[in-house]
């Protein structure tokens, strides 16, 4: 009877994981991510236009996978240690100092660095993502963080490509800048892979500042990042950063 009892839940556990396997987790996205296991994982995003080259430094230590970023830089997430440092973000050209932030990561969670336009100097702004995904979920995940200082406020819609704003709540509602929605320490909202219509208007406003057409996969993780567009008044563009992207850059997206 024992034994039998030992197979039974060993088959239970085994399940979900090969299910897991099939459904495409990635480096990023592996069994002990979703189990809370792992060892914490940084990775670094440059969303400073016009920013010259930048590299990212655990106290003194440079770090390998996040350095020369240009603008529309994303590292690929890799593990850190579990004590506190502060994280800095320096010019690879000189090593000046430009932003820094303090971080002591728990094992189970995942962490965004993120370099963003201040009004009159570059911002460090870092998101903690427990990463609470089920073992056999392959719905997409997504999180927006406002980078746009000219714009305090701002709502964020994430709907199929023919909703009309008039009958839907924002996704996302009230993006204040520097922060994010969900915010730090949540987990990000989570999506059926599709098409979708991503709009983006001021909070309680229906008039849309940024409308234009994405594609989910299952499994995407993503953090949406908005940014002011100087090329239009008052505009809004938007980078996208997928997680586990090998070619270390994200999608930069204007109204269409």
């Amino acid at each position: 009877m024992f034994f039998k009892t030992s197979i039974s839940k060993l088959v239970l556990v085994m399940a979900p994981l090969a299910l897991l396997a099939a459904c495409g987790g990635g480096n990023d996205d592996d069994v002990d991510d979703r189990a809370d296991i792992a060892d914490p994982k940084v990775r670094f995003v440059n969303a400073v236009p016009l920013s010259p080259s930048l590299t990212l430094f655990r106290g003194a230590a440079e770090q390998p996978d996040a350095r020369d970023a240009g603008y529309k830089f994303a590292s690929r997430y890799y593990d850190t240690s579990t004590s506190n440092a502060t994280w800095t973000v320096r010019t690879t050209s000189g090593l000046l100092d430009v932003a820094s932030v303090g971080l002591e990561p728990s094992r189970g969670n995942k962490y965004t660095l993120v370099a963003l336009p201040g009004s009159s100097s570059v911002e460090l702004v870092s998101i903690r993502d427990p990463y609470n995904k089920g073992l056999v979920s392959d719905r997409a995940r997504v999180r927006v963080l406002n980078a746009s200082f000219t714009r305090s406020d701002l709502d964020v819609y994430l709907t199929p490509p023919t909703a009309s704003l008039a009958s839907v709540t924002p996704t996302f509602s009230g993006v204040t800048y520097r922060n994010t929605v969900p915010a730090s320490g949540s987990d990000s909202l989570e999506f059926p892979g599709g098409d979708y219509q991503m709009r983006i208007t001021s909070k309680d406003n229906k008039t849309v500042l940024f409308s234009a057409p994405v594609n989910l996969a299952n499994n995407a993780d993503w953090l949406v990042v908005t940014l002011p567009d100087l090329t239009v008044s008052g505009g809004i563009k938007v980078l996208v950063v997928k997680s586990d992207d090998a070619d270390r850059i994200t999608q930069e997206i204007t109204t269409q």
